[in-house]
């Protein structure tokens, strides 16, 4: 028996107003990209989305926000919610925090333009989040939103194997599901499962807005 925790095991200790890997709900799942906005993908995989009636959640760069700006505001105006994935994507790890909030916040200011928020649900980059920029979440009851069901999309392997993985242990009620959209991996897997999903009952929607 192997009695090591894994890291989503770890965060999902902390409480769900901090840290949230999965919600209780006991009909939907959430599907979630990351690393966008990207021209080549990601409306691609909006036209998917809106083929199939779902709506789910994206994780922006700030970088790219300000390059892509129309797929943003095409992101915000078919229903989606926009969260935080930091400026730059580079790694907290070796950030102090006064970077890190550099990071957030910088990104924060360009996504409220889009829907008014004045914060965001942070995901973030590589997943890595430490002590002090939990702490300081967890004084402006700040959210950070992880994943309880991981694609594996980005590995380099042919679509029909992302498909078959994905129908033979599909996501299960609660579950927010991690995927990204700087490749076609994700569309071309969803139009293929979506219509599947949905005829078993499954439904998905996008993760609200933090109120923050």
């Amino acid at each position: 028996m192997n009695l090591k925790l894994k890291k989503q095991d770890l965060l999902g200790l902390l409480p769900e107003h901090l840290v949230l890997t999965r919600t209780r709900d006991a009909d939907l799942r959430y599907l979630s990209f990351d690393d966008g906005p990207e021209p080549e993908h990601t409306p691609k995989l909006l036209d998917t989305l809106a083929r199939h009636g779902v709506k789910a959640s994206f994780f922006l760069v700030g970088e790219k926000i300000e390059q892509h700006p129309d797929i943003v505001k095409r992101i915000v105006d078919e229903g989606h919610m926009i969260g935080n994935h930091s400026y730059s994507h580079w790694s907290f790890r070796n950030m102090n925090l006064a970077k890190q909030l550099d990071e957030v916040y910088r990104t924060d200011a360009l996504l409220r333009l889009f829907d008014n928020r004045p914060h965001h649900r942070m995901r973030p980059p590589h997943g890595y989040v430490g002590a002090s920029l939990l702490a300081h979440f967890a004084r402006r009851r700040r959210s950070f939103v992880y994943w309880s069901y991981d694609s594996l999309d980005y590995q380099d392997r042919p679509v029909e194997a992302l498909i078959d993985r994905l129908r033979h242990d599909p996501p299960a009620a609660g579950d927010i599901v991690l995927m990204h959209d700087d490749s076609d991996k994700a569309a071309d897997a969803l139009d293929v499962l979506l219509p599947e999903w949905l005829a078993q009952g499954m439904r998905f929607a996008a993760l609200p807005g933090s109120a923050a």
